[in-house]
């Protein structure tokens, strides 16, 4: 006769090496999509951990233990920023399209963008060197497009590269303005797709 107590003990056994790992990836997961959302809302300063592990369903102890506390699940948070971004600004793609693909991508990750917003308001956040050397690499794209004469050689790579960043997230930056000038919601899809379509048309303006 089949012991009744083998179904159990079956149900508990430890979970394998790579049921481990999937399961660690996904509470990561978790815990990095409420950071953002923490972070989009009240800024690195005033974000708090229990929060952000309240938001995800976990214990504050296992953000400690995947990222190593705030800054270093912070830094993370700017990690997934650079992997979702760069293809957007891949070397082959036209300048129109990269400066589109940015104005959709603000528009359909607005917490992205407000967190770009908040460090820009504060000096209280982790520095990111990676974070710089991402920019800097952008501008370096710039010179290229310039060289290769995609850029009119009296514009300043960098400069370009910053009012063009202006101009993207503008509809996060400058909500209310936006609203008053076109009578649109910044936040509809509709309001991102024309934005996105008419400052393609200026970037082509400036290529000449």
């Amino acid at each position: 006769m089949a012991d009744p107590q083998e179904p159990q003990r079956r149900s508990r056994r430890s979970p394998a090496a790579g049921e481990r790992q999937r399961d660690a990836e996904r509470t990561k997961a978790k815990i990095v999509a409420a950071a953002i959302a923490e972070f989009a809302a009240k800024g690195y300063a005033a974000a708090r951990v229990s929060e952000i592990a309240d938001r995800a369903g976990v214990n504050k102890q296992l953000i400690s233990y995947y990222f190593g506390g705030k800054e270093g699940l912070y830094l993370e948070v700017n990690r997934s920023w650079d992997t979702e971004s760069r293809p957007l600004a891949a070397p082959g793609l036209p300048l129109t399209e990269v400066v589109a693909g940015f104005v959709r991508h603000s528009g359909q990750n607005r917490d992205y963008g407000r967190i770009m917003v908040w460090e820009n308001l504060s000096a209280d956040f982790p520095d990111d060197p990676k974070q710089r050397e991402f920019f800097q690499a952008r501008v370096a794209e710039m010179r290229r497009r310039q060289d290769e004469g995609e850029i009119p050689a009296d514009i300043d790579p960098d400069c370009l590269l910053l009012a063009l960043m202006a101009a993207a997230s503008a509809s996060l930056t400058l909500p209310r303005v936006a609203k008053m000038i076109t009578g649109e919601d910044p936040d509809s899809p509709e309001f991102t797709a024309r934005y996105a379509e008419q400052l393609t048309r200026i970037v082509r303006h400036i290529q000449g």
